[in-house]
């Protein structure tokens, strides 16, 4: 599968929005808002957008932690602090 930029996954979100599954060539005109992708393909990038709501809405893919996540950055911001705040010290005295 050619890969999508970030623009063109916005287009592309933003074409779903506007063309419903009852819009008669709903993969030509979203294919045509994005831009540089068939019919083919954005139908293609569609089928597996759903299949991975689909595994995750199941529960077959594990949702990240972010409180862990949180709290490790908070962690190293606060030794980036009191780093700061010690060296600063050494200037002072």
């Amino acid at each position: 599968m050619a890969s999508w930029t970030s623009r063109q996954n916005k287009k592309f979100e933003e074409a779903l929005a506007l063309y419903d599954r009852d819009t008669p060539d709903r993969w030509h005109n979203i294919a045509r808002c994005v831009g540089g992708k068939s019919a083919a393909e954005v139908r293609r990038h569609y089928e597996v957008l759903v299949k991975d709501i689909m595994q995750i809405e199941n529960g077959q893919v594990p949702l990240p932690n972010y409180k862990a996540a949180a709290e490790t950055n908070s962690r190293s911001r606060y030794t980036n602090e009191h780093r700061y705040h010690k060296s600063k010290l050494i200037f002072i005295n």
